[in-house]
């Protein structure tokens, strides 16, 4: 039987959204600053009178904005190191560590960008579908390669990702609305499965 596994990242997997704990470990005091300059925003984004995409592209590239693609690979990786596995949700782990491999593919599916959810994907040994940073000349312009990893734009991802391959069962992982769309797409959808 062949399988595909789609598990969201934040909060599904981890504790804990992992762009503003990144965002704080590369610069803590310019994450301070910029948080401060954006609560006008996050609370816009609350009220639902703001475009998500667009407030998350400008926090993101108040930080990362014109640094190399090395200076933040190398702070990527640190940033693994140091959270894994205290990041991750015991029952997720075990859930991972058991797959079996043989019949089964795994993606992660992110909002987040793969800037730093990378070495995490690297570890679990799966596929890694989420936003792409832009770079130009290996220097990070602040924007994205194509839409905000959520909603529909999952399923599209994933569409494009396995093609014509053909899969007797797909099962989904999720915790918010973002991910309604994968668990329509799912044979077999689990909301809140490993809290």
């Amino acid at each position: 039987m062949k399988k595909l596994y789609l598990f969201d990242f934040d909060g599904t997997l981890t504790y804990k959204d992992t762009m503003f704990l990144f965002l704080k470990f590369y610069n803590p005091a310019k994450f301070s600053v910029q948080f401060l300059k954006h609560i006008p925003l996050f609370v816009l984004l609350k009220l639902k009178l703001a475009d998500t995409e667009a407030v998350k592209k400008n926090f993101i590239s108040s930080i990362l904005k014109g640094r190399s693609r090395h200076q933040i690979e190398k702070k990527a990786q640190q940033f693994f190191e140091e959270n894994y596995p205290s990041l991750f949700r015991e029952n997720a782990l075990d859930f991972i560590n058991n797959i079996d491999r043989q019949n089964t593919e795994s993606y992660i599916i992110t909002a987040s960008l793969d800037l730093w959810v990378k070495p995490f994907a690297d570890k679990f040994n799966m596929k890694l579908l989420s936003t792409q940073a832009e770079f130009k000349d290996d220097i990070f312009t602040g924007n994205f390669v194509g839409k905000n990893c959520n909603k529909e734009e999952k399923v599209n991802r994933i569409k494009l990702e396995i093609g014509d391959q053909k899969f007797d069962k797909i099962i989904a992982f999720g915790d918010t609305s973002g991910d309604k769309a994968m668990f329509k797409f799912a044979n077999e959808s689990h909301y809140r499965f490993f809290h």
